[in-house]
Formats: structure tokens, sequence, C-alpha cells
């Protein structure tokens, strides 16, 4: 199955001047494992196929390996290192990338400039930066200031409206630096106070120096359809989420609270100021699962940077109402899990018809 979308244009870039399609400049994982490769590749954007595009950065890959197995060590163990050999080939040491400052081996190395000339000035710390955040700031009208992960970001607030703590790998209490010039934002009283909103590293990092602890998951928490509940609305968002740290509740100090929690295991998801207007999301809105359920946040942010509001403010969503409940509801299945096995049943259609019933509503499947 993997491999056969294949992969867009690692050339055409877009009105930002990014790789369109991408949402980095080049693949960052060290190798790929995966149980069936797909040699033929088909969609209309496809230029190349997965297996030329990593022969062309350099990462190894295979395929025939039982990754149900892989899981279940995985489950049983929870994160751990793993290597490619080759028979006949001499076996090379295991590196523990945890002990490595990733942060610094994919930050910009040099001050660059997106959407120049836009009224509202962001200071963007670029830990790992994804793309896509870059195009929702400058889209809402940002001139983003991107700047290396070890910048002296706390010099800039005289001449920015906001700061920007992006995502990024590896353990956040190696990027001291930053947690250095952060405690010196935090400090700020007055005039000198400009939003900040971080998203995944840049939740870490905020909490670091604000005082409080961060700690490994066992697991991690990947992938899309997490769901987070918001502290101060009650509501809950679907979102997707690629992080291996996590922040400790009990540890943030009196002025810093929860804002959102993870409601599978209830890990910090961000946090908020209490009075200031500092927030953060540990999932990744600028993923576009819904596809735009949690990009509100960027314009919490952007609102305050514009000095329309004082404060972080989220507006609780309006529920979809109708006048009356329908009686009956033509249902049209999503089809069998899995032709010719145990799983051969409309899963999706059945919970929908077990939800409809609750609500007193005959279905027609």
């Amino acid at each position: 199955m993997v491999g056969n979308y294949g992969v867009p244009s690692t050339t055409k870039l877009d009105e930002f001047g990014l790789k369109m399609g991408f949402e980095s400049d080049r693949i960052h994982a060290s190798a790929l494992l995966v149980q069936d490769y797909s040699y033929t590749y088909s969609h209309w954007d496809a230029s190349t196929s997965l297996s030329d595009w990593l022969k062309s950065e350099g990462v190894p890959a295979i395929h025939g390996i039982d990754t149900r197995l892989l899981t279940k060590k995985i489950r049983s163990h929870g994160a751990i290192l793993g290597k490619i050999e080759f028979e006949g080939h001499p076996s090379i040491p295991f590196e523990d990338p945890n002990l490595r400052n990733l942060v610094d081996e994919v930050s910009t190395k040099s001050v660059k400039f997106y959407g120049k000339g836009n009224p509202v000035k962001i200071l963007a710390v670029d830990c790992g930066m994804k793309y896509n955040i870059i195009r929702m700031l400058v889209a809402r009208g940002a001139e983003v200031k991107l700047v290396p992960w070890d910048y002296e970001i706390s010099r800039e607030l005289p001449v920015c409206d906001g700061v920007f703590l992006s995502n990024g790998p590896g353990d956040p209490e190696l990027c001291k630096k930053t947690i250095e010039e952060l405690r010196k934002i935090i400090n700020t009283e007055g005039d000198s106070i400009k939003p900040v909103f971080g998203i995944c590293l840049g939740n870490q990092l905020l909490a670091l120096a604000a005082g409080a602890k961060t700690q490994k998951l066992p697991f991690g928490n990947r992938g899309q359809n997490q769901p987070v509940l918001n502290a101060l609305t009650g509501e809950c968002y679907i979102t997707p989420q690629n992080h291996g740290y996590a922040v400790e509740d009990a540890t943030l100090p009196k002025d810093w609270k929860t804002l959102f929690t993870n409601a599978n295991d209830r890990s910090n998801e961000g946090i908020i100021h209490t009075s200031k207007p500092f927030f953060t999301a540990q999932f990744h809105p600028e993923a576009q699962g819904g596809p735009t359920d949690t990009a509100f946040l960027f314009d919490a942010f952007l609102d305050v940077a514009r000095g329309k509001s004082s404060a972080i403010t989220f507006p609780r969503r309006k529920p979809y109402l109708r006048k009356e409940k329908p009686k009956k509801v033509l249902l049209l299945g999503s089809g069998g899990l899995s032709i010719g096995q145990a799983g051969e049943f409309d899963y999706s259609g059945s919970q929908a018809i077990k939800a409809l019933k609750e609500e007193g509503v005959n279905v027609i499947l």
C-alpha cells in the first residue's frame, strides 16, 4: 500500500516561495520500514515514485517487514531504538537520537523573511518549523521573520508584534538558549509585552521557561484524530499530533494553567498564562485535518498582535441547529473492512445506525 500515490514535484514552489505540496525542505526520517510497497503509483499530481525520492535524498528503506510483530514489540517496551543491518556487512552500533540536539540540526542557519511587507510583524523561532505554519501566518497578513533556534529573540520585542515558537524534534531541555530567551520574554511588563504562541515543541519550551517540567512519553502521541479538550470552552477538537514529550500539568507555576488536555491519556496539550497573552498547543492546528478544525488559534494569536484584543480568547463555536429532528434517514454504508475476512461488515455504518437509533431516528441502510 505504501508508495501507491507517488510523490509530487520537489521543485515547484508555491506563492510563498515554499516547496508546493511539502512541509519541509528534505526528508527528516532516517529510514523507512514497510510491510507492503507498491512499485506502481498513480496520482494526478505525482512526478516520481517514493523509491526514487528516497534514493535522491539518501534515505534507506526496506519492505517485506512484519510490521505487526514490530508493533507488538513497541507496545510491550515503549519507543525503542532500531537500526537496519545487511547480511555480509559489518554491524553498526545503536545511536540514541535523544542525546543529540536535533533542533540544532534542523533549524535554519540564517534569518529568512516570508510575506515581506505585510503589516503584522511576527518573529518566528525555527526549531524545525513545518511550512504550513508559515503559510497560515502569511495568508493572515503576517510578515514572518524566521530566525534560528538560538537567536536572541528577546532583543527583537520592540520591533515585532508577536513571537511564534515552532514545532521541532527531540528533547526540549536541550534547547537551553531558547528557554533562556523565553524567560526574558515571560518576565516583560507593560508595553513591552508581546503575544507568544507555541506549537508542539513550542509548548514544551514555553512551559520549561515558565518553570514547569516535561516528561518523555512511552509511545508518544502520533497521527490523526487525537481528541483534545479545551479547558476554557469545554469543546473537544479532533487533532493531528506527532510528539514524544509532554508537559507535566502538576508542575505549572501559579501564573499558568492547562489550556488543552488529551482526552485519551489525559496528557497536556497546551498551556496559557493567566494574565499575559501567552499560549500554546501541543497538537498541530496547521495540519488542517478537518481541514480547519483548530486554525482559529492563528486568528486568536494575530488578533492580539494587531491590537484588536488584549487577551487570548476562543469564542465558543455555535452548534449546528435544526428546528426539527429528522424522523427517517437514508444511510449510505462505507463497505466491508476487509473482504473475505472475519471483519467483513460495515463497521462505520453499524455504528451510525446505533447512534441514530439512540436518537429515535428510523434508519434505512
